[in-house]
């Protein structure tokens, strides 16, 4: 029986040595992180994830900045106004929750944060340090599966590792934080030939491909570890909806360890967020 990583846990302890980190600054240095977080329209699903954000930002002792912008809102208005979070110091941390409006572009929103305080860690100075071992904001998402994988993988030097899936948001950033740690990795993608039998070969998967159920239990090998960022709402044959991983998680008993959807990934993604608005903040006021 494959053992059960829960995220959900291990995100709990993150938030306790955040909030034990937010105190010591408060008491040493005067100093209470901020946390700028933007809302452009009127996303249900972004309303979700901006509530939780700064929901578990008040918990751990993190001032929030909530910049709620109307769907029609012009991209110019909304690159002035992360030019004033820039210069602003009571803020160290700036986040634009995604996606936005089509009238405005992404890549000129996220380009225009200072990257001292990109703490999604999407900018292209931060994706640099990444990619050359440099240091940085590292991007949320993949900093949790690899915190979640050091509960359970003492040595990583020689694993044969291999991600499914090539964003920018994952795929790319946990392939690279795999190799900083000299594992052997893969990445695939949705014109990889035969990618069960590169799966079958690996120590670790990272599946992240938003493709339900994509891995199937005789894709993976005896022992190996399935970190699943993946999470669809699916409809079932009774008409009721429920949340599935990329991974067929009910078929790998034979695992060594398997994430869970809900509860593994997801929970790891705020605290980790939370995390780099701390560490943003101790060295924007060293």
């Amino acid at each position: 029986m494959a053992d059960i990583l829960r995220g959900d846990v291990v995100a709990q302890r993150l938030c306790h040595r955040v909030t034990a980190q937010v105190e010591r600054m408060r008491a040493e240095r005067g100093v209470v992180p901020g946390l700028a977080v933007i809302l452009v329209g009127e996303d249900p699903p972004s309303e979700v994830y901006v509530r939780r954000k700064l929901a578990k930002a008040k918990q751990v002792g993190i001032r929030s900045f909530e910049h709620r912008l109307p769907a029609e809102t012009g991209e110019a208005e909304l690159l002035a106004l992360i030019a004033r979070l820039n210069s602003d110091a009571a803020v160290h941390g700036i986040l634009v929750q995604l996606p936005l409006p089509e009238q405005i572009s992404a890549d000129k929103v996220l380009n225009a944060i200072d990257p001292d305080k990109d703490v999604d860690g999407f900018h292209p100075v931060n994706v640099g340090r990444l990619s050359t071992g440099g240091g940085g904001l590292v991007p949320c998402t993949p900093l949790g599966c690899m915190m979640l994988l050091d509960e359970v993988v003492s040595e990583f030097r020689g694993r044969q590792a291999v991600v499914i899936g090539k964003s920018n948001i994952v795929g790319k950033p946990v392939a690279l934080l795999l190799l900083e740690r000299e594992c052997t990795v893969t990445v695939t993608h949705i014109h990889t030939v035969d990618l069960a039998s590169i799966v079958r070969k690996a120590d670790i998967v990272v599946v992240a491909a938003g493709a339900p159920r994509l891995v199937r239990g005789d894709w993976v090998k005896p022992g190996a570890v399935v970190i699943d960022v993946g999470i669809t709402r699916v409809t079932s044959e009774d008409g009721r909806t429920r949340l599935v991983g990329d991974a067929a998680a009910d078929e790998m008993d034979h695992a060594g360890v398997v994430t869970p959807v809900p509860g593994g990934v997801g929970p790891m993604t705020i605290a980790c967020l939370l995390g780099n608005t701390i560490k943003a903040a101790q060295a924007l006021t060293a």
